[in-house]
């Protein structure tokens, strides 16, 4: 395809090797079962439940996908390369890789401990690393690379300093691999995730002290949570031809909570709170005002 022809987000997956790593539930599975809808192959990755890697497998299967899960935990590096020599010997290439999983401690600074931040590291930013070095010579013929990140990256709040920081030093590695692989054919993003309802919110929210989650999404302009079907939307995006001139780009889906700060709507008191959603022909609406 050439730059100037144009590309269906969805198109051409049905001849695609993807690897997710920890695809059995959440965002790496609602994108597995995309790309299963439009004919691509799936690697799933899973690091405990094979119950849950089995179940997506099995849905892979059933929206006319393909492929195979593999138990690997990606914080061991002898995991990693197990992984990698899997889709070596089964497909011998790969398309897409799409750093997914994701595990830290939420603790205050003050309460983190050596092991904590070490862990932290190996399973959040080694792994990327690591994982995309194996990936990057199975893609002969160019492809994608993705990275999940969160807006903890650029904005502080209680007990995600250790989790925060990792993620903000994926979204610099993007960059810098988005320079070197580029002249591999290969393309490398990141998707920035705000309050996604999924079991890694429901923890984080349930961790003592934290603050309701519905005081929270009053204050995100869209005043709900995100689904995993719109972040695993965007990094399908990233994965088609259409994104074919996106490199070295972190993608924030957040409902825009990124863009806002206090004082807050929210919190606003008339004359100033948002005003309810004006009707047809009110003053200032419309295409005559």
């Amino acid at each position: 395809m050439t730059a100037t022809e144009q590309a269906e987000p969805t198109a051409s997956f049905s001849r695609t090797v993807s690897l997710i790593t920890g695809s059995s539930r959440g965002i790496g599975r609602s994108l597995a079962l995309s790309l299963a809808a439009h004919g691509g192959t799936v690697v799933v990755n899973y690091k405990k439940n094979e119950d849950l890697a089995a179940q997506t497998l099995a849905e892979i299967e059933q929206r006319g996908g393909a492929g195979t899960m593999v138990q690997a935990d990606v914080e061991q590096p002898a995991d990693i390369d197990r992984l990698f020599d899997v889709v070596t010997e089964r497909y011998g290439r790969l398309d897409h890789f799409v750093n997914n999983a994701a595990a830290s401690s939420f603790k205050r600074i003050l309460d983190l401990g050596q092991h904590h931040l070490d862990r932290s590291y190996a399973m959040n930013v080694r792994s990327f690393v690591l994982a995309a070095q194996r990936a990057v010579p199975l893609m002969r013929d160019g492809g994608r690379i993705v990275t999940l990140s969160s807006y903890g990256s650029q904005r502080a709040y209680p007990t995600y300093a250790n989790l925060g920081t990792a993620k903000a030093a994926l979204e610099a590695w993007v960059r810098y691999m988005a320079v070197e692989f580029a002249p591999y054919g290969i393309n490398v993003n990141a998707v920035n995730g705000g309050i996604i309802e999924s079991d890694s919110s429901a923890f984080f929210y349930d961790v003592p002290g934290m603050p309701p989650l519905e005081e929270v999404l009053a204050k995100v302009p869209k005043a709900r949570m995100g689904t995993v079907q719109e972040v695993s939307d965007v990094v399908l995006f990233l994965l088609s031809a259409a994104s074919e001139y996106v490199t070295g780009q972190t993608l924030v889906v957040d409902g825009g909570l990124s863009v806002v700060a206090p004082p807050f709507y929210a919190d606003a008191m008339p004359p100033l709170s948002l005003p309810p959603r004006p009707g047809p022909g009110a003053a200032g609406v419309g295409p005559d005002a």
